[in-house]
């Protein structure tokens, strides 16, 4: 019978579900037809399939050729699907033995030499390969394939390869994982930056809870010097979010290797960038920078040159940590479990409040200027802190250089409270719920009522009172001491004290 079946992998998000490509051949004028909802890169695999076949010296039937690809209401997209399409014309026109190929799994792209190309948005696949199959991919994907992760492959670089190994002539070796890298070196160190105790405290706390972060200040305060230090305070990757980072930044088609494993994003868009490069989207859904930053940094410098609208597609994902990219024919979903910080002057000429220069904008200008942040937007971030300009004898003198804390010191400190979070919370505190935060167990009543107090007299709101409380709660998990015993609630109580330190760090936006 002059049927044959190969399996690959289509890309639904970040989700890779199976494809059954059915292959028939039947008598009739010859024709070669695709069905099964292909997109037009799909449908162009035809000409790539036969001359990769001819041109590898294998026989085209001449017969009608029908492929269809299960489910057929699943969208397909891409030329990931050539090395299945032309290995199962070679088993249906008996040219290849069928038996074997249910034990493997196809994605690659064919040159019309019959060469396997790169694909993108092969780790998906691989992470959802079935155990008892192995997966042929390009050589071109080898670092990819070749990452820590369950899943077992052997790489090619010719169909004519991928055929002797399913005949049995020329087996191919799977494919050796590589070792995690080590991450102990740091590129950029909190020590490299002189004084700014309020800014190095806030990247504590916020490393700590998870905490969106904004800083403003005039120009040269060093405020993206503090942004990117952010990563160094950071605990590495788990595994389990290592391969989430790694599959979502090869549905970009970017690089993915094991330089880059376990290794936390720290995404820096252009204040020119549309709502589409910040969400993701197109006619074929791809990630934004919100889902490549994923379980990393987001870093917005220069917050309000940032177009209104692009900026307030923001609120939804910072409190859903997902994005869903809605089309005609399918809805995808991202995640986008990112730590935002951002950079902003205090007025257009930057110089507001500084001691050393006089700020030249009028009060027009001032008001136009905060007008490009949104109320609701600015309620979502956690922490607020004003960056001064230094004095220069600060940043000549090597002993007050000598005694500042490096970010190894700093991350340890990190590291114990975010294991107190887990230990007690499962979870890191800015992710705690609204109902999670009125606990009796852990915040001291005189605390609370204080805070209350406080946000009817500033008339801040719900959100801003919840975000407090969560800030409070990592400043409180900060200060147990290494040595205290992590099982006693006691020890983890908010008071007073934190709730006014939280506090301050939502002040200087409502001061300009």
């Amino acid at each position: 019978m002059a049927l044959a079946l190969t399996l690959s992998r289509a890309n639904q998000g970040i989700d890779a579900p199976l494809v059954s490509v059915e292959t028939h051949l039947s008598n009739g004028l010859p024709a070669f037809t695709i069905v099964g909802l292909p997109e037009a890169a799909v449908k162009e695999s035809r000409d790539r399939v036969r001359s990769a076949i001819i041109n590898s010296h294998f026989e085209f039937p001449s017969r009608r050729i029908t492929i269809n690809l299960a489910p057929a209401d699943l969208p397909k997209q891409g030329s990931r699907f050539d090395l299945a399409i032309a290995l199962g014309i070679l088993a249906a026109s008996g040219q290849l033995p069928k038996d074997k190929l249910r034990q493997y799994e196809f994605i690659g792209e064919l040159s019309l030499s019959g060469e396997l190309r790169h694909v993108r948005g092969l780790l998906p696949a691989l992470l959802k390969t079935d155990k008892a199959r192995t997966m042929i991919v390009p050589l071109a994907n080898q670092a990819e394939a070749s990452l820590p992760i369950n899943s077992a492959a052997i790489v090619a670089t010719h169909i004519l390869q991928v055929c002797a190994h399913l005949n049995g002539s020329a087996e191919i070796a799977p494919l050796k994982k590589i070792e995690p890298p080590s991450r102990d070196r740091l590129e950029q160190d909190l020590a490299d930056v002189a004084g700014q105790p309020q800014a190095r405290r806030a990247l504590e706390i916020a490393a700590a809870g998870g905490h969106n972060l904004l800083f403003s200040g005039p120009p040269g305060t060093g405020k993206t010097m503090l942004a990117s230090r952010l990563g160094s305070l950071l605990p590495p990757l788990s595994e389990k979010f290592s391969i989430e980072v790694a599959a979502i930044q090869s549905l970009a088609g970017k690089v993915v290797d094991g330089s880059s494993w376990g290794r936390r994003p720290f995404r820096r868009p252009h204040h020119t960038a549309s709502a589409v490069a910040l969400v993701g989207g197109g006619s074929n859904p791809r990630p934004g920078e919100i889902s490549l930053a994923h379980r990393g940094i987001l870093f917005l410098d220069e917050l309000p040159e940032f177009d209104r609208k692009v900026l307030e597609v923001l609120r939804e994902p910072l409190e859903s940590g997902s994005i869903t990219i809605s089309r005609a024919a399918q809805q995808v979903e991202y995640p986008a479990k990112f730590q935002l910080v951002a950079a902003m002057n205090p007025c257009p000429c930057g110089f507001f409040g500084d001691t050393r220069q006089s700020c030249s904008c009028s009060s027009a200008q001032l008001q136009r200027y905060k007008a490009k942040l949104s109320g609701p937007l600015l309620d979502r971030i956690d922490m607020h802190v004003n960056v001064s300009r230094l004095p220069t004898h600060m940043l000549l003198n090597n002993e007050t250089a000598k005694s500042i804390e490096t970010s190894s010191a700093v991350r340890k400190r990190v590291i114990r409270a975010q294991e107190i979070q887990f230990s007690h919370r499962k979870k890191m505190n800015a992710n705690l719920q609204a109902s999670e935060l009125i606990d009796a167990q852990w915040i001291e009543p005189e605390a609370l009522d204080w805070l209350s107090s406080a946000i009817e007299k500033l008339g801040q709101s719900a959100r801003a009172f919840h975000r407090i409380l969560r800030v409070a709660r990592t400043i409180a998990d900060l200060e147990i001491e290494k040595s205290a015993p992590t099982n006693r609630l006691s020890q983890l109580r908010v008071n007073t004290a934190h709730i006014k330190e939280a506090l301050a760090f939502r002040q200087f936006t409502d001061r300009q």
